[in-house]
């Protein structure tokens, strides 16, 4: 296996939780592995989770994106949000780590999201777009590592809970793919609250496996957005759906 950087930005208030251990395995496995790690652990880092105007530097616009970009362009930004961008640009994967709550990330991860992925960064103005597939992070790998105290059978199809992929859709593919990033399957764990030794074990050998096998992974075919699949409206086209998909699943190839 070829050496990458693989840069984890993590979320989990208590260093006793299971997300921590999980941690902990992951970067001595990648280590192990001949892998170079850095880690962003949000809340050690006290990260400022809410974008505002204090994220720029002197600016005249009231226009909240377009304050942004000038920020990114003047290099007038934050320098938390700069250093996070440089990490994200050095690495070859980038995975997301964090526990399911209420069906979403912690908001202290939507937070990292909201200013590290910024105007200029994370997408740029209509004219220049290169999104779905084609951005800033383009050809770089990105893995969501999360845990939920749900069942499996809950994030199932028929589950209560919907789906995980659906869940997941809107970090995976409006985010990570969104960016430019190849999408790897995420690695999920069910039942987290009722997880037992033998349960963790078995837990902790998957990702295992998982973090071996990195670089071989096939990602999630999502359509790119010049795949020719979709309309002058960014619709998919009729007959390009496989059969029997719906809803999100609509755009993966």
């Amino acid at each position: 296996m070829v050496p990458m950087k693989i840069h984890i930005v993590y979320a989990h208030p208590s260093s006793a939780s299971l997300n921590a251990s999980l941690r902990g395995d992951m970067t001595e496995t990648l280590g192990r592995l001949g892998h170079e790690t850095t880690v962003s652990d949000l809340y050690a880092m006290k990260w400022k989770a809410v974008a505002d105007y204090d994220d720029f530097g002197p600016t005249e616009s009231d226009h909240f994106m377009a304050a942004a970009g000038e920020a990114y362009e003047t290099g007038t930004q934050s320098a938390d949000i700069t250093a996070e961008q440089e990490r994200l640009l050095a690495a070859d994967a980038v995975i997301l780590q964090f526990p399911q709550w209420w069906f979403s990330m912690p908001a202290i991860m939507k937070g990292w999201v909201d200013r590290v992925f910024t105007n200029g960064f994370g997408y740029a103005p209509s004219s220049t777009w290169k999104r779905y597939g084609e951005g800033t992070l383009a050809g770089k790998l990105a893995m969501v590592v999360t845990t939920s105290g749900a069942s499996e059978s809950q994030l199932s199809e028929r589950g209560i809970g919907g789906p995980i992929d659906d869940l997941l859709f809107p970090l995976q593919h409006g985010v990570l793919f969104y960016t430019g990033m190849r999408v790897l399957p995420p690695f999920v764990v069910t039942g987290a609250p009722m997880l037992d030794e033998a349960g963790y074990a078995t837990t902790t050998a998957r990702l295992r496996r998982r973090l071996e096998t990195l670089a071989e992974t096939e990602p999630i075919a999502y359509r790119t957005e010049n795949s020719g699949d979709y309309d002058h409206a960014r619709r998919l086209k009729p007959g390009a759906e496989r059969p029997g998909t719906s809803g999100f699943a609509l755009h993966t190839a």
